[in-house]
């Protein structure tokens, strides 16, 4: 846990882009009102991790996920965010999914590779193996030829 009440704030530079998208071109806030922002967001993020803990200690679970997060949003009093978080939700889950496919696809072309670079590899050695012999039975035949 923090051991002191600074450490639980949100990161400044956070906070001020989060302003800075919400508010209109050409409206400015001040050093206090951003500090403000950012002590309430804090709050509110303590707030609503507490209210989600109570929901995984009620399922007799240690790990918060985000039903725990919707229902403390619901036990909260902001039920118009539930639905907008849900399709975040969606949307971050479809994202991985097309990572998690894209990283497989992608290890499966280079297996493929490497499996291609291996079988060329290893005509390459047969290809040498049959050189080799090709030059020793010359040999053996110019040495028979010659005695």
């Amino acid at each position: 846990m923090a051991e002191r009440p600074e450490d639980l704030n949100l990161p400044n530079a956070v906070i001020t882009r989060i302003i800075k998208e919400a508010l209109p071109d050409g409206v400015n806030i001040s050093k206090e009102a951003r500090s403000a922002i950012s002590r309430a967001a804090s709050v509110f993020v303590l707030y609503a991790t507490s209210c989600a803990n109570n929901f995984a200690m009620k399922g007799k679970r240690k790990t918060l996920n985000a039903s725990d997060v919707l229902s403390a949003m619901e036990e909260m009093e902001f039920q118009r965010f539930v639905t907008p978080l849900k399709e975040a939700l969606e949307a971050y889950r479809r994202e991985l999914k097309g990572k998690k496919e894209a990283s497989e696809q992608k290890k499966k072309d280079k297996d493929k590779k490497t499996d291609s670079e291996e079988q060329d590899k290893s005509r390459d050695e047969d290809n040498d193996e049959d050189e080799e012999r090709l030059e020793e039975e010359e040999q053996n035949e110019e040495e028979e030829v010659d005695n």
